[in-house]
């Protein structure tokens, strides 16, 4: 199910909002094998989301996004971007960990789905940024993220921007220039979507 703009904005609605909702979430399965929910975090007023497949380990005993190894790499290519960690929000397809870190069900995606979208649309950002298959399937269910990578999608008003999670780059290191060069285009994109808006 998919929130129309103005559901997803309704008036009152907050990111901490969403992020209590999501700790007390049990709409799938994986609420019963959680440590803790991890909702997602950063600045209210980011321009630039990112957007993960799932936590992982160190994420489901922290309730943060991107804190283990995969987080290590990410922080380096959002420096290729000449972006901080404090600069945008980071987030997940899914706010609970999948068992063995396995990908996220149709069915556990769509139970996130509306929090996603009410942090999207309280967010307005200038850039999604989605990192992995599963995030590009879930909002360019026809590409593969080989071909997309470092290109800009618009979809329903938002600009996108896929490329390989930082995961990746653990089990094949021959990604990691590639996505550097797409982490370097994105900060030439955000660069020019700030001065256009």
């Amino acid at each position: 199910m998919r929130l129309t703009s103005e559901e997803g904005t309704s008036e009152g609605d907050s990111l901490s909002r969403v992020a209590e909702e999501v700790s007390g979430c049990t709409k799938c399965p994986l609420s019963l094998t959680r440590t803790k929910t991890v909702p997602g975090e950063g600045p209210p007023n980011a321009k630039v989301v990112i957007l993960g497949e799932g936590p992982g380990r160190n994420e489901d005993e922290q309730g943060r996004p991107f804190v283990g190894a995969a987080g290590k790499q990410l922080d380096g290519f959002l420096a290729e971007a000449g972006l901080n960690r404090s600069d945008v929000f980071i987030t997940n397809v899914v706010k609970c960990r999948p068992p063995e870190n396995r990908r996220p069900t149709t069915l556990e995606s769509a139970a996130c789905n509306p929090y996603l979208e009410r942090q999207l649309g309280i967010l307005k950002p200038k850039v999604l940024v989605l990192l992995g298959d599963t995030a590009l399937k879930r909002f360019l269910p026809e590409e593969g993220i080989s071909s997309a990578h470092g290109k800009v999608f618009q979809r329903n008003g938002r600009v996108i921007f896929p490329t390989y999670h930082p995961a990746a780059m653990i089990y094949n290191r021959s990604l990691e220039q590639v996505t550097k060069d797409d982490f370097r285009a994105l900060g030439r994109l955000v660069s020019g979507a700030s001065e256009t808006g």
